[in-house]
């Protein structure tokens, strides 16, 4: 595990701040649950999973239905991908097809609540494979599966998704 480098550049983007500051409100409630689940000599992990997957089911469903077609990964692209997004998590969007939507996230805010909260790399890692079940979950919803290769949170330069058929 190389060591996180999370460091965003985009940073005078008023929304995007905003946006931030949202998601790590999200997330700092999200470790500070998951470590007194822990501390407690409770294993939080898979009952987190699968909420947060029923998470990321909900919002699939969601932009299954702002598809105008849902078979064509183009259409999951527009709804997914939008411009706060982008900005918030500093996206890298790749060739977009009809069977897959590849992503590269430069900046997580998820992460950057983690690391304020002063967990180690290795409880960030976790925590960060954890939220990635609402993207599963998502992916899961449209009828798509999600490979992800690289995590900022395991000390990559980038998160690395792709959703495809």
């Amino acid at each position: 595990m190389g060591e996180i480098k999370n460091v965003a550049t985009l940073t005078k983007d008023e929304q995007a701040n905003i946006n931030r500051a949202a998601i790590e409100h999200r997330a700092t409630w999200m470790g500070l649950i998951y470590d007194e689940f822990r501390k407690a000599g409770i294993d939080p992990e898979p009952i987190f999973r699968k909420a947060i997957r029923k998470c990321g089911n909900i919002h699939g469903e969601n932009f299954k239905a702002a598809c105008s077609d849902p078979e064509d990964c183009r259409d999951f692209a527009k709804v997914f991908l939008n411009d706060l997004g982008r900005k918030t998590f500093e996206q890298e969007v790749h060739q977009v097809t009809e069977t897959e939507v590849p992503v590269d996230f430069h900046y997580c805010a998820l992460l950057n609540a983690w690391k304020k909260l002063g967990f180690d790399d290795e409880t960030c890692a976790v925590l960060c494979d954890i939220a990635m079940d609402g993207d599963r979950g998502i992916a899961e919803a449209m009828g798509l599966d999600l490979e992800l290769t690289d995590t900022l949170a395991k000390g990559c330069p980038t998160c690395k998704l792709c959703f495809h058929k």
